[in-house]
């Protein structure tokens, strides 16, 4: 969660620093929030795992490798939306 934190205030300052529309501001916000939200659900999911399953099963570590997966690939989609919003503008 750090991590998006930090990702988060870099991608605002280039943003401020860019220029950004406001239509690429709404993009950018909005994958900014629906990457901490979605991390704030894959913790959830992993604390509501360890409760349910206090010891090591299969299942578990399925369900949380399934979550962490999900964040994963929003992150992923996140940094090529950043790529085509900030690239054009830098050159």
């Amino acid at each position: 969660m750090r991590l998006h934190l930090l990702a988060a205030l870099v991608v605002l300052a280039a943003g401020v620093w860019t220029g950004l529309s406001k239509s690429e501001w709404l993009i950018v916000l909005l994958v900014i929030g629906g990457m901490l939200a979605l991390e704030m659900m894959n913790s959830a999911i992993e604390r509501v795992v360890d409760l349910a399953s206090p010891d090591i099963h299969p299942l578990a570590k399925e369900a949380k490798d399934i979550a962490a997966g999900a964040v994963l690939v929003f992150a992923a989609a996140s940094a090529i939306i950043g790529l085509l919003i900030f690239i054009p503008k830098w050159f």
